[in-house]
């Protein structure tokens, strides 16, 4: 990505501005294009460079809102779902829990101890999920990959300016 420039601005009567260019005075802008950097002096480019530094953050930023926007309306929807989901599945969860106790209650005519069974059985399932999430979670990418990658590529854009 680089500066637009345009054809060299002739310069006013008094010699300090470029025709065309905004004066801090005036306020003004005309349709021409910038004057030629070489034309330039260094406060002026260094005006502009951090003039361009700003838009540039700006528009990641936007960059940036609009994804985690895009991103966030999928999971919401996603969430929505999971939620009935999980509403449902915890009542089949708590009937087959209560399933279990009972068919090994009739084998081992002790109802604490089959309720003891299925519980060290579900922790360590519990553990062993809770494990793999949590190695899912460290591999996951970053929110905004498209994002992540133009910062990059505005990086060496940078770079190339010095």
């Amino acid at each position: 990505m680089s500066a637009p420039t345009g054809p060299a601005g002739s310069r006013d009567e008094v010699g300090a501005v470029p025709v065309g260019a905004t004066s801090s005075t005036s306020g003004s802008s005309s349709a021409m294009g910038p004057a030629d950097p070489r034309d330039q002096s260094i406060g002026e480019l260094l005006k502009q460079l951090s003039s361009d530094l700003s838009t540039l953050v700006r528009q990641e930023m936007a960059l940036a809102r609009a994804e985690l926007k895009q991103q966030g309306k999928k999971a919401g929807a996603g969430a929505g779902i999971l939620g009935g989901a999980t509403l449902l599945g915890l009542g089949a969860f708590g009937a087959l829990t209560a399933c279990l106790i009972a068919l090994l209650a009739t084998a081992l005519d002790h109802t604490w101890l089959a309720a003891l069974i299925v519980a060290i059985v579900y922790g360590i399932i519990a553990a062993v999920l809770a494990q793999q999430g949590k190695n899912k979670i460290q591999e996951a990418t970053p929110p905004a990959p498209q994002t992540v990658e133009t910062v990059k590529e505005d990086v060496e854009w940078a770079k190339t300016r010095k």
